[in-house]
């Protein structure tokens, strides 16, 4: 019989522990001490406070955990002496039914792996949908891995063991992450569909109004429709938008005046060999939100609006945020001209889909009509990850700036050319490459990248006598920003001049900051407190649609923490049902909230 908080809460200390072993392998303090902080609001408390005292153990402690852990496929599950959690979830990912050659390197993995890091692996099989990953999905992983930094991986390993921890958690109280799983789900389904050359390959690429954008956008609409939509349509930038009406008699009976709506979403489209929560967590959240509104039979005292919008990320044509943009009226005509590599022109992208320009016009939103934009979007970083939160509030989207410039200096020969008397034009770059780091870093939030770095037709015995460059400088506030570009080109001036080489620059980006609205924030920080999480604020470093209607609206972002280090637009991208059951449950919150103060006003 699966066992309930209240019981645990209840419970006297050797009891509690009890109930709670097992879930660290061989190490039942963390359990233990993690019960002097009863009564826990949730599971997702517990698991909290188990998380922040395995963060507070000394590394000693920390290396004694990760070696009591067995490992996978070793010695101890052929003699069958492995805990019986072990041996269900190593028998659960097939790691009991391995063939010769499967068994040989995963000996081979764990040779080497014990060999560099002095510990054996740790890797939560079970997976982030909980139903196991496959053995080639686990050696895979194992590869990987091998190549990290040992400080890093004797952190990844002790995330591994608190995933452990959490669905053997979720074993003992019987708690299936319902709505977390079908979210989870919904993804697999929308990654089938991607673009050829990549399709192919396993890879997912999605680009605006291709054959398997269009389709992706089919899916979504259908999800919606299923789920409970009132009116679910593709609009004329290929934008899904479903409605929930607060009231489907009246409004389709044009009885009464609309009422106010709450816009939320995200993109659905990827970069190339992207990852699959990229954007569409901001759609399927809510998505699941309205279909549990419509089981029930609840309406909102407002209308909910969900849109998938259709492109985000500029892949495919030489323009961003053409889905949100066109909503506040920033769809340029002139994007229509553009080709893409095989010579499609935009206009004859949106006529092969069924698209009409002229009703691009009609998308712009009345600012009026609108409560305020919210989103759900995953991480795209390591913080959360890092720091074992499941949930984090965006305090403000970072404005940012762009140039691409060079450096010019003298190209010489590397053998006869003093040191003293060089004019070393990739010398100065990487000057300005150390530079950045140091100033974005006193900032604490700032970032400040050289992405591009380049010395044309350069050869191994000349000095580099031109070197391009590209810098891209972020952070929370518009004058926090300026100032980092302010010293930054001083800098660059100061480099050249002393060095001896010119240079040209070129801004070629400038996007204000978003911050979060401060009352939508407050919104979404009393839905995570209502889960017994602690809020954690943070700056967003990444572009998302919320930057657009933040230039109308009110706005504020709810951040899920990411798997694999954060890691994000990338196949290893990915996050777990849990979290997204946490997001979902957040938002629920969030509109209950919303509809107390409705009914107040």
């Amino acid at each position: 019989m699966a066992l309930s908080l209240d019981e645990l809460n209840r419970a006297s200390p050797e009891q509690a522990a009890a109930m709670l072993d097992g879930l660290y392998e061989h190490t039942p303090w963390i359990a233990a001490e993690a019960l002097n902080e009863r009564p826990f609001k949730s599971l997702a408390h517990l698991k909290h406070v188990m998380a922040q005292v395995l963060a507070r153990a000394t590394v000693d402690q920390q290396l004694a955990l990760i070696r009591a852990h067995p490992e996978l496929a070793g010695k101890a599950m052929v003699a069958k002496t492995l805990t019986a959690e072990s041996t269900r979830e190593q028998g659960k990912a097939g790691l009991t039914e391995c063939t010769p050659d499967e068994f040989a390197r995963i000996q081979k993995l764990n040779a080497d792996y014990n060999a560099k890091f002095g510990f054996p692996f740790i890797l939560a099989v079970r997976g982030p949908r909980g139903a196991g990953l496959t053995k080639q999905q686990i050696i895979d992983t194992f590869a990987r891995r091998l190549a990290n930094h040992p400080d890093f991986e004797r952190a990844e390993a002790l995330r591994n063991i608190h995933r452990i921890a959490e669905i053997r958690l979720a074993d003992k109280f019987g708690a299936e992450p319902v709505l977390g799983n079908d979210v989870w789900d919904w993804h697999e389904k929308l990654s089938l569909h991607s673009d050829p050359g990549f399709a192919e390959n396993g890879q997912l690429t999605v680009t605006y109004l291709t054959d398997a954008h269009r389709a992706a956008a089919a899916f979504i609409a259908q999800t919606m429709r299923e789920a409970g939509f009132d009116e679910v349509g593709i609009d004329a930038v290929g934008n899904v938008v479903g409605r929930y009406f607060s009231d489907s008699a009246s409004r389709m009976s044009g009885k009464r005046q609309s009422p106010k709506t709450l816009m939320t979403g995200s993109h659905y489209d990827t970069v190339r060999n992207g990852g699959k929560y990229d954007g569409r967590l901001g759609i399927f959240v809510p998505i699941a939100c309205v279909r549990e509104l419509h089981r029930a039979g609840r309406r909102l005292p407002f209308d909910f609006e969900v849109i998938g919008f259709a492109e985000e990320e500029g892949q495919r044509y030489k323009a961003t945020f053409l889905g949100s943009g066109a909503l506040v009226g920033q769809f340029n005509p002139d994007w229509l001209a553009q080709a893409d590599a095989d010579g499609v022109t935009m206009r004859e992208a949106m006529q092969h889909a069924g698209l009409n320009v002229d009703d691009i016009a009609k998308l712009q939103r009345n600012p009026k009509d609108y409560l305020g934009f919210i989103e759900v979007h995953i991480e795209q970083g390591p913080v959360l990850n890092e720091l074992n939160m499941p949930l984090g509030i965006v305090t403000s989207i970072n404005g940012s700036i762009r140039f691409v410039g060079e450096f010019i200096g003298q190209a010489s020969h590397a053998g006869t050319t003093p040191m003293g008397r060089r004019r070393d034009a990739a010398c100065a770059a990487a000057e300005l490459a150390l530079y950045i780091e140091e100033r974005a870093a006193e900032d604490g939030d700032s970032v400040a990248t050289m992405g591009l770095l380049g010395v044309p037709s350069g050869s191994i015995n000349v000095v580099p006598g031109r070197c391009a460059f590209s810098l891209d400088l972020r952070a929370p506030n518009d004058a926090q920003r300026d100032a980092l570009a302010a010293d930054v080109l001083e800098k660059l001036q100061h480099i050249a001049m002393r060095r001896g080489v010119t240079y040209t620059l070129e801004e070629t980006m400038r996007a204000s900051a978003a911050p979060s609205d401060p009352a939508w924030q407050k919104r979404w920080e009393a839905a995570v407190e209502s889960l017994g999480l602690p809020v954690f604020r943070m700056p967003s470093g990444a572009g998302h649609d919320a930057m657009k209607l933040h230039e109308v609206m009110p706005q504020a972002m709810l951040f899920v923490r990411g798997e694999n280090a954060g890691i994000s637009h990338n196949p290893l991208e990915s996050t777990n049902a849990e979290d997204m059951q946490l997001a979902v449950q957040a938002m629920q919150r969030l509109l209950q909230d919303l509809t107390h103060e409705s009914l107040q006003q």
